[in-house]
């Protein structure tokens, strides 16, 4: 094979999907949205995903992401995009089900606000952390992280009967980033292998 796929050249890879690879909780748009700007909005940002209006409103049939604001045209807020774009993340790893109880782990009923255990945006900030360390660190894995993945329940302060079901959400959000980081890298390397 030729020397271009090195250690360090797949490194570089790594470097530049994790620069590219995800939106900050901050640049996700700050005003409500109609569905149809969501799936527009979803569609640039992620090439490999292909939201469709059906696809949204059976996830919020199934209660996986939390219904739009009643009685709002823009009824579509951040914690619907930030939901969307961790979801975007699972489907090509989890099952709908899969991702529902994963989900109810950190917000418990996917439509009562009132019961989350951690809030959507430190949810999505975490994982957009997570997935940038695991790639710009060149994927560590999950099980060397376990000590930072304390860390970060810990400064949650959350009561000590919700650290263990955060701790296996924040576990899945990182393997999920994990999972996610490679499936990019390999698909990157291919497609370049193919165009040599």
């Amino acid at each position: 094979m030729d020397n271009k796929f090195d250690s360090n050249y797949i490194r570089e890879l790594a470097k530049k999907i994790s620069e590219n690879n995800s939106v900050s909780y901050e640049d996700l748009p700050k005003y409500d949205l109609f569905l149809s700007q969501v799936i527009d909005y979803l569609n640039d940002k992620f090439d490999d995903e292909k939201f469709t209006n059906n696809i949204v409103q059976n996830y919020i049939k199934s209660e996986v992401i939390t219904k739009p604001e009643d009685g709002k045209k823009r009824g579509y807020t951040k914690m619907h995009l930030a939901q969307l774009v961790l979801l975007s993340y699972m489907r090509p790893v989890l099952t709908t089900e899969e991702i529902k109880k994963v989900f109810s782990l950190a917000f418990n009923e996917i439509n009562d606000r009132n019961d989350d255990i951690i809030s959507w945006q430190n949810a999505y900030k975490i994982f957009a952390q997570i997935q940038h360390e695991s790639l710009s660190e060149y994927l560590l894995t999950t099980l060397d992280n376990k000590k930072k993945l304390q860390d970060i329940v810990k400064g949650l302060n959350l009561k000590s009967n919700d650290e263990e079901r955060i701790t296996i959400f924040l576990l899945v959000l990182a393997l999920i980033a994990e999972a996610s980081a490679i499936k990019k890298l390999v698909q990157r390397i291919v497609n370049e292998y193919h165009t040599e």
